[in-house]
């Protein structure tokens, strides 16, 4: 391949949001990750605005995992003409299967609903691609293991190692042979966690001459055994016969809660109160999650071989339909509602919050990061009235968070992850984080690892080689 090497920032840099990283490798483009801005309405405008890609011309798209900021963008990419290869590892692939049409429904759904209520500025509102699009990029996947190369192109090949953050996710290698020597260019995705249940701990990667690092918790360290703090919240709910609303990711956060509150059960540590998982995606993902004994750790592994359902809980409800749904409103506690989305940006648990905020009975608990700029960050902040559906709703309950849920790796998993490193990357780019845990990221790993860094800002293109 030519020498030419140069790596562009296209989202994931100053946010948390909207990843997309172009490698050029002489005539040949690669995007690593499509993702879809979400939060502040600024990173939401982005998604509306021309790239400098002519997606048409794009060789490939590799994808780090199934979550919508890493993934979101495809469809729109498919609609602009892209007909290349999106490589994704086999439950992300799974997992997009239920994802991207989600995304696109809701998309056609908050566009028809603008145009009924008539609260959107642009006459008529139009969704930013539909589900056929959605479809459309599903045909473009190449399930792609773990273990071996992938050939992308003469002189580029592809490898993925397991992060654990969720089902499927993986960090990326590129391998590019340049003047007959092997150079690495590697994308750490979303980072997991160790020792969590489900999924297996991530994997070293072993070398990089350009390492791009995620930096979501960059600049703290999660608390120690969430579960115990989950454990006196659902007591205080059942005390209140009240109504406990978890916004909650659909993509593992769902699935390691209900993990959770069965083990609490099973402990006696906590009543068992009725649950309702109120997302059909979080209850087909949880089939998916099931479906992939590759992805699961030893523990996950042994109640998966004993028969015994770990990801559901004793008073167990599905809500599928909509009539399911809108059952629950007539429910009075105590009960537990999981439901999406995580940073309550939009899907079903908006409908709850609407219904149920102004009671000082219920307690909403979020149980993930809450990007700026969305519902769930304003009411983490306090704020006494939120909209939802072009309408003020008082906020009356009680605002919980317990971070020791979250899927990212805190500073110090960061760390241990860079630490099986074998030597020193040339440049280490901090992406994919708010400006405070970045920098804080990019400082401890010039003091402790002596490395080179970079925070990159969005639109920046770099020369590798």
């Amino acid at each position: 391949m030519s020498n030419q090497l140069t790596l562009q920032f296209l989202g994931g840099s100053g946010t948390v949001t909207g990843s997309k990283f172009l490698l050029t490798a002489g005539e040949d483009q690669f995007l690593l990750d499509c993702g879809l801005f979400q939060g502040l309405k600024e990173y939401r405008l982005r998604n509306w605005a021309p790239l400098p890609i002519r997606p048409k011309e794009l060789r490939a798209v590799i994808l780090t995992h199934a979550h919508i900021d890493h993934s979101g963008f495809l469809p729109k990419f498919v609609q602009q003409g892209f007909r290349g290869d999106v490589y994704a590892t086999p439950a992300t692939c799974d997992l997009l299967r239920v994802l991207l049409p989600d995304a696109a429904h809701l998309q056609e759904e908050e566009a028809r609903y603008a145009n009924q209520r008539g609260y959107s500025k642009h006459k008529p509102a139009l969704p930013l691609y539909t589900v056929e699009d959605a479809y459309r990029s599903l045909d473009l996947l190449r399930r792609t293991n773990y273990s071996g190369e992938v050939e992308l192109a003469q002189g580029v090949s592809l490898r993925f190692f397991r992060t654990g953050h969720i089902l499927g996710a993986a960090a990326v290698r590129i391998t590019l042979e340049i003047d007959g020597r092997k150079r690495y260019l590697v994308d750490s995705g979303d980072l997991g966690r160790y020792h969590r249940p489900i999924l297996r701990d991530p994997d070293p990667v072993g070398q990089a001459d350009w390492l791009l690092v995620e930096s979501t918790y960059g600049d703290r360290i999660h608390p120690d055994k969430p579960e115990e703090e989950l454990a006196r919240v659902i007591h205080d709910v059942a005390e209140e016969r009240g109504c406990l609303i978890i916004p909650s990711f659909a993509v593992g956060r769902t699935q390691e809660l209900i993990y959770f509150i069965r083990q609490l059960e099973d402990q006696g540590r906590i009543p068992s109160l009725p649950v309702y998982v109120d997302s059909p995606m979080a209850i087909n993902v949880t089939d998916i999650y099931c479906a992939h004994p590759e992805e699961h750790d030893l523990d996950m592994k042994l109640l998966m071989d004993q028969k015994l359902c770990p990801l559901c809980c004793r008073q167990f409800h599905l809500a599928r339909s909509p009539e399911e749904s809108r059952a629950i409103n007539d429910l009075s506690g105590p009960l537990i509602i999981v439901s999406a989305s995580g940073m309550a940006t939009g899907g079903r648990v908006l409908h709850h919050l609407r219904l149920r905020l102004p009671d000082p009975r219920t307690t909403v608990l979020f149980v993930g990061f809450q990007a700026e700029g969305t519902r769930g960050r304003a009411l983490q902040d306090g704020k006494k009235e939120i909209k939802m559906f072009g309408e003020m709703v008082p906020v009356r309950a009680k605002i919980k968070t317990i971070d020791g849920f979250s899927a990212h790796a805190d500073q110090q998993e960061i760390l241990r992850w860079l630490g099986n490193f074998t030597r020193a990357p040339q440049k280490t780019f901090v992406v994919h984080g708010e400006f405070p845990a970045s920098s804080a990221l990019a400082e401890l790993i010039g003091k402790k690892l002596r490395w080179n860094t970079e925070i990159p800002k969005n639109g920046q293109r770099v020369i590798l080689a």
